[in-house]
């Protein structure tokens, strides 16, 4: 209830009270009066008026009660109020100070790729350059050379699992180098299975 209007309505209660009580009073003034039934209305009268008097003053009290309970959770919804701006504020400062370490860890991971990347650069360069020199100092490979002096008559031979130059060679009546030469062979360790080879024979 606001203020204002407690306080009227308290008034006319009390001028209620006021009047009922000059009433009795003048009764009392006037002994006479109160003869038979209307004596007992004016105790009547007084009692009522008594009792109004008590329920004013606990009515009375039960509005400041009120309106310090009113007052009392004013007070807490501004605290609160206050609260969750505090909140809301460390929120932000939360947000902004992750945002700044998400920055920062990102720049010391480019700054690590980079450092890496350098060494990774260096090493590739000084590899290619031992490569380089280790190049320049090795000999070079001669290419094999193949005569031509060897018999022009012969016949085809398909070489099989486990064969050998030296082995074919010595089956058909004919020379190792005669076949290397024929066949241009530069390895003749490593012949092939399947491999056709002509076989020079000499007469």
């Amino acid at each position: 209830m606001p203020r204002d209007m407690r306080f009227r309505w308290i008034a006319g209660l009390t001028a209620a009270l006021g009047v009922a009580a000059l009433t009795v009073a003048g009764q009392d003034a006037y002994p006479n009066y109160q003869a038979g039934g209307q004596g007992f209305e004016v105790a009547s009268l007084r009692e009522d008026v008594r009792q109004l008097g008590q329920n004013l003053a606990a009515l009375s009290l039960r509005v400041e009660q009120l309106e310090k309970a009113n007052n009392a959770l004013q007070a807490q919804s501004d605290q609160n109020y206050v609260t969750l701006a505090q909140l809301n504020q460390a929120l932000a400062e939360l947000q902004k100070t992750l945002t700044s370490a998400m920055h920062q860890q990102k720049r010391e991971t480019l700054e690590e790729v980079s450092t890496q990347l350098e060494k990774l650069a260096r090493q590739t360069q000084a590899a290619i350059d031992a490569v380089a020199r280790g190049a320049a100092v090795r000999p070079a490979v001669k290419a094999p050379s193949f005569s031509e002096s060897y018999p022009k008559e012969g016949v085809s031979y398909t070489v099989q699992k486990g064969d050998t130059l030296t082995g074919i060679a010595q089956r058909l009546g004919a020379r190792v180098q005669d076949i290397i030469n024929a066949n241009k062979i530069a390895d003749p360790a490593r012949v092939r299975v399947g491999q056709t080879l002509f076989i020079p024979q000499h007469k």
